[in-house]
């Protein structure tokens, strides 16, 4: 908890949960005043203020859905400002301040310190500088890497100025799960659905910004094996491949045969687009293939992986692997009578548990209302599966699209900017920021005991 002293006198408790999401607030505000400047439009004309916060919110919290498109739209000014705009956003606006005040020679102090913990979901406050400094030079080196596969084929085509700026935009963009593209027309990686270096190189980025700093870092320290890890990077490495393995059984059994998104591929590209879009439906927001084709149960399954998302303290959004795990753990050890919830000869706290039980009860009741509101604003202009596919897009920070977002009334998109923002930062985190009772003492009496039926 974080104290700050008023004028008169008095201490007022401020969460480090409400200064981190005002700091993405602040960002996003930023975002839209320099997006909405007639120099960051190709026509000279500002796009707007409401398109420029859309586009704004969509970078800062790495969805990926836009208003606008972002290649015949924006002027490379603009285009620089929206990659700031997700580095920002993916990597976490405190690891950039600390960063900053760092080169300017100012000592990062305990309240720092903290904001950092809370950003980067450590446990410790020792060695936060240094594992700031280590982290974005993990991340930029990771991006750096992409960047330079990328350019073998985007040099050929766009020439060397253009190819190196698109192969960097598009190396952030995928690292930091936020799925913008500079191709125009909406296009996304389309027209690199036969291309396996691009696709495979992208979906590499993605993977690795999902996994989470920490995990990275202790899977590249680690010399004892995978027991050697901790259980939260042993759940992270687990869950992952079972995730991206069950993503590409059910798209190539589900889009292989008829109308399917996946039907016009041979077995080859039909393989590799699968697997691309089992990675870009958990946070990324890339698609290669054309998504109103999918199969409404596709959609729905892409609704559950968007749900379920990255992993925590990672680039990408969603409810987290971590928080599902403890859930479907939770569910077991109740179905079996026991009290207690225990993995890998591991036993899970019962704070853990009752967390990861209030962040899928909160996603869920997020992505309920939203769809329930977008469908009363549309009035069936669209399908259920549809907007149930939009708004799970948005809360869970993906930024695919099978209707095209443009296409949506701007009533609509005014419900997906909040889902946006909720995504990135985390219900349950929005909840404890806005709580009123932060910081009070906890009450020494208890009620008493009575029980309820329940099932």
């Amino acid at each position: 908890m974080i104290q700050f002293r008023r004028s008169d006198g008095r201490e007022r408790i401020r969460s480090a949960e409400s200064v981190l999401a005002l700091g993405f607030l602040a960002v996003i505000l930023a975002g839209t005043v320099l997006l909405a400047l007639p120099v960051a439009a190709v026509s000279g004309r500002s796009v707007g203020l409401f398109d420029s916060l859309f586009t704004a919110t969509s970078a800062v919290c790495v969805t990926g859905l836009v208003a606008v498109d972002t290649g015949t739209t924006f002027s490379p000014f603009g285009q620089v400002v929206l990659m700031i705009l997700i580095q920002v956003g993916g990597l976490g606006f405190m690891a950039f301040a600390t960063t900053i005040m760092m080169m300017l020679g100012h000592r990062i102090s305990l309240k720092g310190r903290m904001l950092i913990r809370e950003s980067m979901n450590c446990a410790s406050l020792s060695d936060l500088v240094a594992l700031t400094r280590l982290y974005l030079l993990l991340a930029l080196g990771i991006e750096l890497i992409g960047a330079g596969l990328l350019a073998i084929r985007f040099i050929p085509a766009y020439g060397l100025p253009r190819g190196l700026w698109m192969a960097l935009f598009h190396a952030v963009s995928a690292f930091c799960n936020a799925g913008f593209d500079l191709f125009g027309g909406f296009s996304s990686l389309t027209a690199f659905a036969h291309d396996p270096l691009v696709l495979l190189t992208v979906a590499l980025l993605i993977v690795l910004g999902g996994l989470g700093f920490s995990v990275i870092l202790e899977a590249l320290r680690n010399r004892q094996g995978f027991r050697g890890l901790t259980l939260h990077a042993r759940i992270v490495l687990m869950l992952t491949p079972i995730l991206l393995i069950a993503g590409t059984a059910f798209y190539l059994l589900a889009e292989r045969k008829g109308v399917g998104a996946l039907a016009a591929l041979d077995a080859g590209d039909r393989l590799l687009n699968a697997f691309f879009q089992s990675v870009t439906m958990r946070t990324a927001g890339f698609n290669s293939i054309d998504l109103s084709r999918m199969k409404d149960g596709s959609k729905l399954f892409s609704g559950i992986l968007m749900m379920i998302g990255a992993s925590p303290a990672s680039t990408g959004g969603g409810m987290k692997t971590t928080t599902v795990a403890v859930f479907a753990l939770l569910m077991l050890s109740v179905v079996k009578g026991e009290s207690e919830v225990n993995i890998a000869r591991r036993r899970l706290s019962g704070d853990v548990a009752r967390r990861a039980l209030a962040v899928v009860a909160l996603f869920l009741a997020m992505l309920v209302v939203g769809a329930l509101a977008i469908s009363l604003i549309e009035d069936g202009r669209f399908s259920l599966a549809d907007v149930f596919f939009e708004t799970s897009s948005a809360l869970g920070t993906v930024g695919v699209s099978s209707i095209g977002t443009p296409n949506l009334r701007p009533a609509s998109r005014a419900v997906l900017l909040p889902m946006m923002f909720l995504g990135r930062i985390g219900p349950l985190t929005l909840a404890i920021a806005l709580s009123r009772r932060q910081g009070i003492a906890r009450k020494l009496s208890k009620y008493p005991e009575e029980k309820i039926m329940i099932g």
